[in-house]
């Protein structure tokens, strides 16, 4: 397998080889995103000795990660030591949206990113892209090469997570439409990944599901889905997060949209024809943590058709989970017959594609 070359600045420049006959260890791997600590790693670091195991196939950064002095040039360094551990390139992501929603931060000596309220309030082309250019630009120099951005919710000014923090460029589903192909248009200039989230829409939910259950089914309506199906039209997306919201518009269960098959495997890929990347939102948040188990909640995800599960570690007073212990447990179900092999090599197969392409 092949890393990825950093020159300067990190790019998907480099293809890595994939096939059918790699491990299950590998494999499974692949599915799993974590969060680290501290701002720089050595030899001996947890993460490093997850990456070099297999455990891993990607990397999510924080503020906390950045160190404040040199940021850049320690950043940079970080995400090289990181891929260098790595037999399959990793993927390295950030919340980059700008706004409330900014690691990145001018007080780092980053240029400011502002929120997607105020490039939707803005309106202009220009400025759209050229937003979305100084993100990508920074992502870039630093070694990150995913952004779970753009945000895709309609602006909806009731929902605490979401319209009260800025984090929606419009209610018109067209302008959110056009504005996050600009930003996405941007990314793909400088070869970084976004990834569009959170489907099937939490713009209109009423709660935070970093906090407990959102149950958007009084609010949702079909219209929120129309920024995924513009976009997906358009070849436009790189990969897809689900939203931990309870739709019974969607799947009567109640099962949230990251566990649902209904919503993930009948409606995103048989009925609107998504064939690429699902990524969960993190599971540790306490809409998913506080009412399903480690086991259970990564089983349901992956019959439902999430491909990469994200652990950040970052949730206050959830359950925290390494590498091995999530990876063991999936290896587990497999082993018992309880996931099949099938499924496994189609999430692997999605993964690897994304990774290769430009």
């Amino acid at each position: 397998m092949k890393k990825f070359l950093l020159i300067c600045s990190f790019l998907w420049v480099v293809t890595p080889s994939f096939s059918q006959s790699d491990s299950l260890d590998i494999k499974i791997g692949q599915m799993i995103m974590i969060g680290m600590n501290g701002s720089a790693v050595t030899d001996q670091s947890p993460i490093i000795n997850a990456i070099q195991k297999r455990y891993v196939g990607g990397v999510l950064l924080f503020e906390f990660n950045l160190n404040p002095f040199q940021t850049e040039t320690k950043l940079a360094a970080l995400t090289n030591k990181l891929q260098d551990a790595a037999s399959i390139p990793l993927i390295i992501a950030i919340d980059q949206e700008g706004g409330k929603v900014n690691r990145l931060k001018t007080k780092y000596g980053f240029k400011e990113m502002p929120s997607a309220k105020t490039i939707g309030l803005k309106n202009d082309d220009e400025y759209t892209t050229e937003i979305g250019n100084t993100i990508a630009d920074a992502l870039q120099r630093c070694g990150i090469n995913m952004n779970f951005a753009p945000v895709l919710d309609v602006d909806n000014p009731n929902c605490p997570v979401l319209g009260k923090l800025q984090r929606c460029y419009d209610a018109d589903v067209s302008k959110i439409t056009h504005m996050a192909s600009l930003i996405m248009e941007a990314h793909a200039a400088k070869g970084i990944k976004t990834v569009v989230k959170h489907f099937p829409g939490h713009g209109n939910s009423r709660t935070d599901s970093h906090k407990g259950l959102a149950d958007v089914s009084n609010y949702w309506t079909q219209k929120e889905l129309l920024p995924y199906k513009n976009l997906l039209a358009s070849n436009h997306i790189n990969a897809i997060m689900t939203g931990h919201l309870i739709n019974k518009k969607l799947d009567p269960s109640g099962l949230p949209a990251t566990l649902s098959k209904k919503i993930i495997n009948d409606l995103l890929r048989t009925e609107m024809g998504y064939q690429g990347v699902v990524i969960s939102d993190d599971m540790q948040m306490h809409a998913i943590s506080k009412y399903y188990g480690l086991k259970e909640s990564i089983r349901l995800g992956i019959l439902a058709g999430v491909d990469i599960f994200i652990f950040s570690n970052n949730i206050e007073n959830a359950t925290q989970y390494t590498p091995a212990n999530i990876h063991a447990s999936i290896k587990k179900m497999v082993l018992n017959h309880e996931i099949s092999l099938e499924r496994i090599d189609e999430s692997y197969q999605r993964i690897m594609s994304m990774k290769m392409s430009r």
